[in-house]
């Protein structure tokens, strides 16, 4: 239950986190969106564990995850603008 979870904050968070950094080399599309989510909540849980701010196998809330979409989103357009 915990990847299904991870899976829908994820998407609410990438949502977000395309109306708060918006721009025309950002990843388009629903699919793209929800996987933008899932990879910014994995990030955030990873990087909250090894912070300490989260305790192993407990999981990033959703405004981790939304700062972890938003460093995932920045780090896909400075990607997208060198190509």
């Amino acid at each position: 239950m915990g990847i299904i979870w991870t899976i829908i904050i994820g998407f609410v968070a990438g949502v977000v986190a395309k109306l708060i950094h918006s721009g025309p080399n950002e990843p388009q599309g629903f699919i793209l969106t929800t996987i933008l989510g899932v990879i910014g909540a994995f990030v955030a849980t990873y990087l909250g564990q090894a912070v300490g701010w989260y305790q192993p196998g407990q999981g990033a809330g959703l405004i981790g995850a939304v700062v972890g979409a938003l460093i995932v989103l920045f780090a896909w357009g400075m990607i997208a603008r060198r190509a």
